[in-house]
């Protein structure tokens, strides 16, 4: 149990990072700013800060989260998204103010006498009593501003527009707590345009397109790279010799024996368990003669055989079952190493039939076609597949891998609110509109997206309590 529960961390955990790396990189490379990098929900666990972003591990482990300024529909900027700003903004400070080795123990300068609008006391109390106020950073921050003019004299870099509007506010006002407010309450023109420069809901819709379709993308595209490196290191290969034969089926009737080696069908020669499982299922119950070559030591060395197919069904990766021609047996494998050019090939030709069957599969369980009970698993499935998984080895770990990352960027494209699908959907609306779903609307399809979700999050767990409990 304990192997199962590691494994599916480690193996969710993975598939996380991935995701939400491909929205953070391209955030990032499309200028947004994003705030914090999170695997797993709050409460937090340990985080720490690199230049404009917090890198968080939440107790939560139910996904994660990447948190970019803004995130809400319109240009304007909220009073509370202008205080988190602020803040980020006080930071970007206090990071190139220790770059640059500043002490906090210069005497204070006569401040700027710089027009500001007064501050409303009681709105300052309540946002310190809402936000917090975090004192080192807002000593370090008044320290600053005290300092003699020019203030960018004292860094180690040009100070942004945004930076100096706060530090000249801090500097008139003697307090960051009461410069922050003042500057939520009466915005300078150039701020906001420093948030709109870096907040999400004012990018061109283009880019808010390409950052959400980032994460299911990067999950898509994870699994081809792991695919490689697999390929690369040596996969099971299955070759055209007989391992295992089911009691009481045609090849164990017919002579076959465990080591045989499969020469040709039908006078066709025979070069991989492909085509010798392909000729079976084409025979249709059709008697076939084998060439076999037997290992030495046993009887004649080659020899012709005649085997009759039979008809059985047998379970499909969607839950179904099919008939097909069988003789009951099993290959013997091989471990094949490819170059890296050869390996990059079939990885993507792997991943691309894998997404295909994904693909069916999903649109099966949506028409009905297949049970749903029979064909999805939870959390709990999740986890005892994992510690199957692990317990067949690498090669095993690594293919439910990939399969868990390609189910993983396709369920997330799906337009369930919520979802990135969701998010597309919305985006695509306002491509066609040339304007937002309107907020209200927005927030009606995102509440009946979570009763979705965890409607079939619920479902789920029942589902494989109830698969436990049945055996």
């Amino acid at each position: 149990m304990l192997t199962s529960i590691i494994s599916a961390i480690v193996i969710l955990g993975l598939l996380i990072i991935v995701h939400e790396a491909g929205h953070f990189l391209v955030a990032k490379r499309l200028g947004v700013r994003v705030l914090r990098f999170s695997i797993g929900y709050p409460p937090r666990i340990v985080g720490i800060r690199r230049g404009e972003t917090e890198y968080v591990i939440g107790a939560t482990p139910a996904g994660g989260y990447v948190r970019m300024l803004g995130e809400e529909i319109g240009d304007e900027p909220k009073s509370d998204e202008l205080h988190t700003f602020l803040v980020e903004i006080g930071h970007d400070l206090a990071q190139v103010a220790r770059s640059a080795a500043l002490s906090t123990d210069t005497a204070p300068a006569a401040p700027h006498q710089v027009a500001v609008a007064p501050v409303d006391e009681s709105a300052r109390d309540a946002d310190e009593a809402v936000h917090g106020t975090d004192h080192g950073l807002d000593g370090l921050l008044e320290s600053l501003a005290a300092r003699p003019a020019p203030l960018e004299a004292w860094f180690s870099r040009s100070l942004k527009s945004e930076e100096l509007i706060l530090l000249n506010r801090v500097r008139v006002t003697n307090s960051a707590a009461r410069a922050r407010l003042s500057l939520q309450q009466n915005p300078p023109e150039e701020l906001l345009a420093a948030f709109r420069a870096r907040a999400f809901p004012s990018q061109p819709l283009w880019k808010r397109f390409a950052i959400v379709l980032a994460g299911p993308a990067a999950n898509m595209l994870f699994a081809p790279v792991l695919l490689t490196l697999l390929f690369m290191y040596g996969v099971p290969t299955p070759l055209p010799v007989i391992d295992e034969l089911t009691p009481g089926m045609p090849a164990v009737e017919a002579g076959l024996r465990s080591g045989d080696q499969i020469i040709a069908i039908d006078h066709k020669a025979i070069s991989s368990w492909e085509e010798f499982s392909d000729a079976v299922k084409a025979s249709k119950g059709a008697p076939l003669d084998l060439e076999i070559e037997r290992p030495a030591g046993r009887a004649a060395g080659r020899m012709n055989l005649k085997v009759t197919a039979k008809r059985q069904d047998v379970k499909t990766p969607y839950g179904t079952s099919v008939s097909e021609w069988i003789i009951g047996v099993t290959p013997r494998e091989a471990t094949r190493r490819l170059n890296p050019l050869a390996a990059a090939y079939h990885a993507v030709l792997s991943s691309v039939s894998l997404t295909g069957q994904l693909v069916v599969g999903i649109a099966m369980i949506v028409s009905g076609t297949v049970p749903i009970r029979e064909s999805v698993g939870g959390p709990i499935a999740i986890v005892r597949l994992a510690g199957q998984e692990a317990r067949h080895g690498l090669f095993s770990v690594a293919m439910f891998t990939v399969m868990l990352s390609l189910e993983l960027g396709l369920v997330n494209l799906l337009p369930v609110p919520l979802l990135d699908g969701g998010h597309l959907a919305f985006f695509a609306y306002e491509g066609v509109r040339g304007k937002p779903l309107a907020m209200r609307h927005r927030e009606i399809a995102l509440q009946v997206g979570l009763f979705l979700i965890v409607a079939l999050f619920a479902f789920l767990i029942f589902n494989d309590i109830s698969h436990i409990v049945q055996g």
